[in-house]
């Protein structure tokens, strides 16, 4: 007997689990096999799109998402859908009459839909810098928050949106209450806890910190802040054995460089070989070293958390002796005016990627260069500079 086809409901199904596997090309490929047999299923067209949402093909989503409306044009879950795709092209007001439409048809109980709309905005204005749309943002996380008081998830998320705002006392209110609903809420913690560092209230921001695992931690910035805290509350050695983990995590969201990244690295090394700076350098770092905590010691008043007075500036002192203040970004342009190896560079971010560069040649350690803050530390554990406070 020959074996039957699948339902439309069936591909849908397979597709929707390989996407939650995060198999986006066999979801894809399961989608295609249906719609072959299944053209006008408004579901399979919906998957494709968010298949495609997911391999970053805005376009073909966008397209996905529309033939899924023409067949049925208020599905929800369309609807959302293109509003994503939307965004990916600067569209915003189209995008957000899609969200909007959501609410007009009744969907606001739907609070998984009502998430979806609300991430997908603030993930747009944080790449924007847009202030409007993370109102927009907030407005659904609060919606979701009406139909579901308990939420952890949305009360975090309208926290998030909140200080985006510089909303940071309600931002901190919102987040206390989300761990209060869920105390396993790793995210809020890390999040609560990064917020109250910005504030200077390093007690706090330690209190949280430590209430996370190190499989908690997606993002660097975070695990560089404990490790500081601890090592100033709890007056530990560099090295001593409690960081380990969380010096090892870091090293695991380090990753590997990509192609582009090795191959400067490979033409940079490759020059300076030939002039013997490589061998150079890392004699220097060694001397640097010794040289960096005497002057720390000698400037500092101790290893103690900052208090309020210093808050959001931080002091570093280069190997050449020189103290540069200020904000994390003021610190990096400070750097970059006095390194005599720098040259021109139109942005702070093209000096951080030149650096990282020449750190990993000299070093061997990877430097981070999307955040300033990111690229300081990492620049202090290589030996290039030392932070004060």
């Amino acid at each position: 007997m020959a074996t039957p086809f699948l339902s439309s409901e069936e591909y849908d199904e397979r597709a929707h689990q390989l996407y939650n596997e995060g198999q986006y090309d066999d979801a894809l490929t399961t989608l295609r096999e249906g719609l072959a047999l299944y053209p006008n299923s408004v579901e399979l067209h919906i998957g494709v799109g968010y298949a495609r949402l997911a391999r970053e093909e805005y376009a073909w989503a966008r397209r996905s998402f529309e033939e899924a409306l023409v067949l049925e044009p208020e599905h929800e879950d369309a609807l959302a859908g293109l509003g994503e795709a939307l965004l990916k092209f600067g569209l915003e007001e189209a995008a957000l009459r899609c969200f909007q439409r959501t609410l007009e048809l009744g969907y606001a109980d739907d609070l998984d839909l009502m998430l979806q709309s609300g991430r997908a905005l603030f993930r747009e204005a944080s790449v924007r810098d847009r202030r409007e749309l993370f109102t927009a943002a907030k407005e659904f996380f609060e919606v979701a928050t009406q139909q579901a008081p308990e939420s952890a998830e949305a009360i975090a998320c309208v926290g998030y949106a909140q200080h985006r705002l510089g909303e940071d006392d309600a931002a901190v209110a919102s987040l206390r209450r989300s761990l209060k609903a869920d105390s396993e809420h790793a995210e809020a913690r890390i999040y609560l806890a990064n917020v109250l560092y910005d504030r200077g209230d390093y007690d706090a921001a330690l209190y949280h910190f430590e209430r996370t695992a190190t499989e908690d931690h997606w993002d660097e910035l975070g695990i560089w802040r404990l490790i500081e805290l601890k090592r100033a509350a709890q007056k530990l050695s560099e090295h001593d054995p409690e960081l380990k983990p969380w010096e090892d995590r870091l090293q695991e969201l380090s990753g590997e460089l990509d192609d582009i990244d090795e191959l400067f690295i490979e033409v940079d090394g490759a020059v300076a070989a030939e002039s013997g700076d490589v061998e150079v350098a890392r004699g220097q770092l060694e001397l640097f070293g010794t040289l960096l905590s005497s002057l720390a010691t000698a400037k500092a008043e101790g290893d103690g958390i900052p208090n309020d007075e210093n808050a959001g500036s931080h002091e570093v002192l280069t190997p050449d002796g020189r103290q540069l203040t200020g904000s994390w970004e003021d610190i990096v342009h400070s750097m970059e005016q006095v390194d005599t190896e720098a040259g021109k560079h139109h942005t702070l971010q093209d000096f951080m990627s030149r650096a990282a560069k020449r750190a990993f040649r000299e070093t061997g350690v990877r430097v981070p260069s999307h955040d300033a803050e990111l690229f300081v530390r990492a620049s202090a554990q290589a030996g290039l500079l030392r932070i004060v406070r």
